[in-house]
């Protein structure tokens, strides 16, 4: 990365030891001037191990998305945070992320490509880019990338157990709105196949209405983990 930016990639897991090695040498080899922070949340299997060997810093703190992230972000002193899913992973190159940055954005993120060949999944991976370019609101598969002071100055994520990426995106556009990119990251369709395409969809969208119209966090991560 040249000098005059630096970026971290935040990367919080539960039991991915069967992903993240892959994730992490994808990016010491696309983006091999960023630091690489691995916050895990009490995994039982042997992800810390697997994100050792690759990682330039592995964190162990609480379950629980927002505060892994949040744990990761204050371990950084990067220009930028990027804060990436174990099953997301970028489909472009240190060259063009610093390009992107060049102008110093205040936040932003990258549209989706959803993994495999059923055209009904590129039918929803068009809804969600459309969505979120017209909301300025990202989700957690986006790459939600954010200038590292501001991140500080909003204190980061909410201490919800979901949502989290939603409800900092909504603080971030009263600052200014995101910075759409233009080359996509490629993330994971599996809870697409295990739970059925329509099932999830229709999930989904429920759960994000519910929660504009006041539903609480935590009912609807127990709704939807079943927990």
């Amino acid at each position: 990365m040249s000098p005059a930016v630096s970026v971290t990639f935040v990367v919080p897991v539960l039991n991915e030891s069967g992903r993240i090695h892959a994730l992490l040498a994808h990016l010491k080899g696309a983006f091999p001037d960023a630091r690489r922070i691995v916050v895990d949340g009490q995994s039982t299997d042997e992800t810390v191990k697997a994100a050792l060997v690759l990682a330039d810093q592995v964190l162990v703190g609480e379950p629980g998305r927002a505060a892994q992230m949040n744990l990761g972000a204050a371990g950084a002193f990067s220009d930028y945070l990027c804060f990436l899913h174990a099953d997301t992973e970028p489909r472009f190159d240190q060259a063009y992320l610093l390009q992107a940055l060049q102008d110093q954005p205040e936040w932003g993120f990258f549209p989706v490509e959803l993994s495999g060949a059923s055209g009904m999944l590129r039918v929803i991976q068009q809804g969600i880019n459309w969505r979120s370019r017209l909301t300025g609101v990202a989700t957690g598969d986006q790459l939600m990338f954010v200038r590292r002071e501001l991140f500080e100055q909003l204190r980061g994520f909410a201490s919800i157990p979901l949502m989290e990426d939603v409800e900092l995106s909504k603080r971030l556009r009263r600052v200014s709105r995101p910075r759409v990119m233009t080359l996509p990251v490629r993330t994971s369709s599996r809870r697409w196949r295990e739970r059925g395409v329509w099932r999830t969809m229709l999930q989904m969208w429920w759960m994000r209405l519910a929660y504009v119209c006041g539903a609480s966090p935590r009912w609807l991560y127990q709704h939807y983990y079943g927990r």
